[in-house]
């Protein structure tokens, strides 16, 4: 009993090792990915191994209630990595048949099924890493986790999905704002127009006006020496005819 919690703790141990020496390069390349976009599928044969950073925090987070549940977790993330190479390895060498697949925004859960051993598959990742792979000689105990598992991709992917359409929202908002914006600058710019086209309308009413008030007035006095002329020119008829035959 003691040879097997030995080899435990030293795969754990090996796998500290690894971490501390490619954590930061894992880490830097696991950031400069971008995520997929939502419902998109990555082909499987692009998949890869979740990084060992994130296999020791989920043996970490999972052990956290006392040392002997730790030694447990620790094993059974040695397996799980174990399974994940053993997955990719026969999934490069098209072993697998593949069952079922779930995808909910960048998470995914599929079901396998290598025939000549009569083994199930069942893997869980995320983005273009596989998270857990679970192996199985039954076939209703691997249909189980895998409803389980893509139970889980829906539940891991609300806040992806509602990040995604709040982003969307948030894009179409300010696309609206930017059209209304827009709108209104035509407007504004119409509306200058228009008030410097009344304040130029007004400016020649009121000329219009004062021109047709001096023409009124030139129009009366015209008048006045129209008649005065024309009283005038009958006064002088009336002179030069005056003692003519016929003069009244």
């Amino acid at each position: 009993m003691k040879h097997p919690l030995l080899v435990r703790r030293a795969l754990l141990l090996a796998a500290s090792c690894l971490l501390l020496q490619h954590g930061g390069s894992v880490l830097a390349a696991q950031g400069e990915e971008a995520a997929p976009i939502v419902g998109t599928r990555p082909a499987l044969n692009t998949l890869t191994p979740q990084p060992v950073a994130d296999a020791l925090r989920d043996a970490a987070s999972g052990s956290s209630s006392a040392a002997s549940s730790a030694s447990v977790s620790a094993s059974s993330s040695a397996e799980v990595q174990g399974n994940v190479a053993e997955l990719m390895q026969m999934i490069q060498d098209t072993k697998l048949s593949e069952l079922r697949t779930t995808y909910n925004g960048s998470y995914g859960a599929s079901l396998f099924f290598y025939p000549r051993e009569l083994t199930y598959y069942v893997a869980l990742f995320q983005n273009k890493h596989f998270w857990r792979v679970i192996k199985s000689a039954d076939a209703g105990r691997a249909e189980a986790i895998y409803a389980g598992f893509a139970q889980q991709t829906a539940q891991l992917a609300e806040v992806e999905i509602r990040r995604t359409q709040l982003q969307a929202q948030k894009l179409y908002i300010e696309d609206v704002i930017a059209l209304s914006e827009d709108r209104a600058k035509r407007l504004q710019a119409d509306l200058e127009v228009a008030r410097t086209q009344q304040a130029k309308v007004n400016d020649y009413q009121r000329q219009t006006q004062d021109e047709a008030a001096a023409l009124r007035e030139e129009k009366e006095r015209a008048q006045a020496q129209l008649r005065q002329v024309q009283g005038q020119v009958m006064l002088l008829q009336r002179q030069m005819e005056m003692g003519l035959p016929g003069q009244k």
